[in-house]
């Protein structure tokens, strides 16, 4: 039995466009879930034939954490995989979820949404890309995997960060492949 996999994203969806074409895994994607009504991950999950879900920020807040909470539990899922899935999720979502994250920097350096422009801003040499658990701080859950990538004289925001989503959409579907066989099943 293949395990339960969701994916949380907020844009293009080309990490988790990796996830879906990922033939070595064995998974079943159940559900996409985005923040974003216009996330053209939700049009990339309509083509695969998986579910997918639309769940605005709502204010006061706590509506939302406790919508997205119920939506991902109906699934029951076994990993919870954000890619590009640009909000904070609730301590309860992540006690109650193995979720991890991929984010384009060498943690704990550069935590947070503006990872690309802080490093180029703090003139390092080499940044890159990691996978970790997500916990309740922003960026600072335990370290799964990474890969560095040097960051080149021309490079700017955007073509570093390029180069980052290419090397993320090996690295993601590895890193699946790697906790894989420690998840207990939700049958």
């Amino acid at each position: 039995m293949s395990h339960r996999i969701i994916i949380l994203a907020s844009g293009t969806g080309t990490l988790a466009q990796a996830i879906i074409d990922a033939q070595d895994l064995d998974i079943e994607i159940v559900l996409v879930v985005s923040d974003q009504v216009k996330a053209q991950v939700l049009m990339r999950a309509v083509e695969a034939g998986i579910a997918s879900e639309v769940i605005p920020m709502t204010n006061p807040r706590h509506l939302w954490n406790t919508r997205i909470i119920e939506k991902v539990a109906e699934y029951k899922p076994d990993l919870v995989v954000s890619t590009g899935f640009m909000r904070i999720l609730p301590p309860d979502f992540v006690h109650r979820f193995p979720t991890i994250n991929i984010h384009p920097a060498l943690l704990p350096d550069f935590p947070g949404a503006h990872a690309v422009r802080d490093a180029l801003l703090a003139g390092v040499n080499v940044t890159g890309t990691t996978v970790h658990w997500v916990d309740a701080g922003v960026d600072t859950g335990p370290i799964i995997t990474q890969m560095q990538i040097p960051i080149s004289k021309g490079d700017d925001e955007a073509s570093l960060h390029e180069r980052i989503k290419k090397v993320e959409r090996g690295l993601i579907v590895s890193s699946i492949a790697l906790i894989l066989p420690t998840l207990e099943r939700n049958v």
